[in-house]
This record gives structure tokens, sequence and C-alpha cells, in this order.
């Protein structure tokens, strides 16, 4: 089994705390909201959204290449704005992965934005390739998605305020 780390900055004008609301705390709620054309919908299948232990399994709309994930929060520390969670299961990673974990920090900026540090450890199993440039195309995914919500928050700026 290989491990690969990436990790990965995104600054955005939104202020951390909005953020780390929209991103981690609330995701399950704004991911399909903002996403309807790829996410059906994510659903918390155990622990309590935004907690500790929360399970979410994420959905995606029929005819996308990937039907599920499921994501486990590790810890989550809403004073610090740090969250840590795993990737534990879905078609995606089946055969390839035996997990992949992340770490998102929502640091504050000079400008009352935030910059999003994001490091990604993955586990693959024995005889597998998985090379870190599809490593950094999910991140990309990700980075994509930070922006949709920033875009969001800033044409609502009383939504997680």
């Amino acid at each position: 089994m290989g491990v690969i780390n990436v990790s990965a900055e995104y600054a955005t004008s939104v202020a951390p705390a909005r953020m780390f609301k929209a991103l981690v705390v609330d995701a399950h709620n704004l991911v399909p909201k903002l996403t309807p054309q790829a996410v059906k919908s994510v659903d918390v299948v155990e622990g309590a959204a935004g907690e500790a232990g929360c399970i979410k399994q994420t959905n995606f709309v029929d005819g996308s290449p990937v039907k599920y994930l499921k994501h486990r929060i590790e810890s989550i520390d809403k004073d610090k704005l740090v969250c840590k969670y795993s990737l534990i299961e879905g078609d995606a990673i089946t055969g390839k992965i035996d997990i992949a974990v992340y770490i998102v920090k929502f640091e504050a900026s000079g400008d009352g934005g935030c910059v999003i540090k994001t490091s990604t450890e993955v586990h693959v199993k024995d005889g597998q390739d998985v090379d870190e440039a599809t490593i950094k195309a999910g991140q990309e995914q990700e980075i994509g998605y930070y922006k949709l919500v920033e875009t969001h928050l800033l044409a609502n700026p009383d939504v997680y305020a």
C-alpha cells in the first residue's frame, strides 16, 4: 500500500467563519442546492451533522460516473475552523483506495477574507495504480466548489453570517 500526499490553498474574500459553516457544518444542505446538476442529495446516515463521528452519504444524479461517496468527520474544531474527515466508502474508490483523509483549515487573511488550506492523504491499496495527478484533479474539483460557495455567499451576505 502506498500513500499519496497532496496539498492546496484557495484564497477567498469571504470571512473564514462563513466559509467554514457553509463548507463543513451545513454542507449537507448547501451542496445539493448549489449543484443540483451533479448532486441528488447528501444524507446524514450516522451521528449529528457537523459533528465528529458524523457520516454523510453524497448521492450523485442518475447517469453520473460516481453513484455515491461516504465521508466521516473524524474531528472538528469550530473555534479554530479546522475539520478532519475521511472518504470511507464509494464506488469511485472501490478496489483502489483504502481510505482518503482530508484536513481543511480556514485561516483569516488580512483583507477580511480567508485562505482555505487543504491536505489530502490517500492510502492506495497494494497493486493499484493511483497517481498524484488523479488526486490533484479531485482537489481542483473541490476548489471549483469553493468558488461556487464563495460566489453564493458574496451574493447573499446574510447567509451563514
